[in-house]
């Protein structure tokens, strides 16, 4: 980044000074410089109207998720065959599943399991894969062999095929084991992601005066590496929540996702899929409503991306 290396180069010349107060106001300025990025990326991003969209509707289905009867009194499990199918109305803008049941209601109770599992999902490899990445670049040698190692073993695994796999194999299906699987077969990516930024970082100005100055290993990286390096990941980390709510999905599609009676946008679209023709409606909501969620995270991580690199500007 720019701004990191204007920093650097301003600490760098600290040493030479002869002043021992000259690092502390160095890393005060650095700050101040890492700080007015993020100020104007945050200032950009508001100015951004497709940003604020995508925003807005991630807190809708946030507050379908977390707060579901905010958004609807009905049951989804009050059913009655007698109105199995029934269109849409005023009063029931979704209509009627097979089962009778009220499809508004289902659309809204069906996005937990999804943001559930994508939120778990993402917090994994934000941890697990950030800090690997971050021994790697940092440390190298042995220790980025390794760790490189691990990383080719789970990027050779097909992300499909390796989550049908482990979902057979577990025969639980539930949001904590998909969750899980999902993190074990994406983490790769955001290690080598902060790997890279790390290693161009490392050497910069600026870290190297404060290892001059004694700094130890968990502040050089926790400290002054890490801000300047996460900015990838924070892209990549809200794309790929997108990313994972069509996986929940797509797994719970092929049958070996969720399993009712869980309410979830990947349940409604896979029991319905035989109705499309005489009654299209069954699958044009729960798909709307995913499409438009995974769209919106999309829409999110590109304007970040936009945002915190200043090539872009």
């Amino acid at each position: 980044m720019s701004d990191a290396t204007s920093a650097g180069a301003t600490v760098g010349g600290a040493p030479g000074s002869g002043d021992g107060r000259a690092p502390e106001k160095t890393s005060t300025s650095g700050k101040e410089r890492n700080a007015s990025l993020w100020a104007d990326a945050r200032r950009q991003l508001v100015r951004d109207p497709v940003f604020m969209l995508a925003v807005l509707y991630i807190v809708v289905v946030s507050t379908m998720a977390a707060f579901p009867t905010l958004w609807t009194s009905q049951d989804p499990r009050a059913c009655s065959t007698d109105q199995s199918r029934v269109s849409p109305s005023w009063e029931h803008p979704f209509g009627f599943n097979i089962q009778g049941c009220d499809y508004y209601s289902h659309a809204i109770y069906g996005a937990q399991p999804s943001m559930v599992i994508a939120i778990m999902a993402t917090g994994g490899i934000v941890l697990f894969g950030g800090l690997m990445g971050l021994l790697a670049g940092y440390y190298g040698g042995w220790v980025d062999g390794i760790i490189s190692r691990l990383m080719d073993i789970f990027f050779s695994l097909p992300f499909l095929l390796g989550a049908i796999v482990f979902l057979t194999v577990i025969k639980q299906q539930n949001p904590v084991t998909i969750a899980l699987v999902l993190f074990l077969l994406s983490w790769p990516t955001i290690a080598r992601i902060i790997r890279g930024s790390v290693i161009s970082s490392k050497d910069l100005d600026y870290v190297q005066a404060a290892k001059a100055v004694g700094a130890s290993n968990g502040r050089l990286m926790f400290r002054h590496i890490l801000p300047n390096a996460i900015a990838p990941m924070l892209v990549y980390a809200t794309i790929v929540l997108g990313s994972f709510v069509a996986a929940e999905a797509t797994l719970t599609f092929l049958g070996i996702g969720l399993q009712p009676p869980t309410q979830s946008w990947g349940i409604m679209i896979s029991a319905h899929q035989v109705y499309f023709l005489e009654d299209p409606w069954l699958l044009l909501f729960p798909c709307g409503l995913l499409i438009g969620t995974v769209l919106s995270f999309i829409l999110m991580g590109d304007a970040l991306r936009d945002a915190l690199d200043p090539k872009f500007r």
